[in-house]
């Protein structure tokens, strides 16, 4: 497995922008897709975007869409999630996900089942 650490999170207010932090150890970051998840209080954690394991493909939920962006570096070890325009509703613990190596999973993935590996998280507050 690989282990996963997250960072970069912090208060912002709505509008403003974030960039997430994934550093990864372990010699099968580089073929295992990742992903990000968030859990906001009181909710069940809920699939935020999917990047393949040689980053030519990527998968957003609907309400992220078009503000986020998912990327890696397989040379460091890390894969990152620039958020802009947050907004109060994206305040939430995000957590960074490791899949199986080697797995397509058909193109994207956003069942939680599906990732082997988990960060503890980085909490996320975005004030009105």
């Amino acid at each position: 497995q690989v282990q996963l650490d997250e960072s970069g999170g912090g208060l912002v207010q709505a509008g403003g922008s974030l960039r997430l932090s994934c550093a990864a150890s372990g010699r099968t970051f580089s073929t295992s897709a990742m992903g990000w998840f968030r859990q906001a209080p009181g909710k069940e954690r809920e699939f935020v975007a999917f990047i393949n394991w040689i980053g030519t493909s990527t998968y957003y939920a609907d309400s992220v869409k078009g503000r986020f962006t998912i990327s890696r570096d397989n040379v460091k070890n890390t894969v990152f999630l620039q958020m802009n325009n947050l907004k109060p509703e994206d305040t939430a613990v995000y957590y960074c996900s490791a899949g199986v190596p080697f797995r397509d999973y058909g193109g994207y993935t956003d069942r939680e089942a599906d990732y082997s590996s988990w960060g503890q998280g980085t909490q996320v507050t975005v004030s009105s």
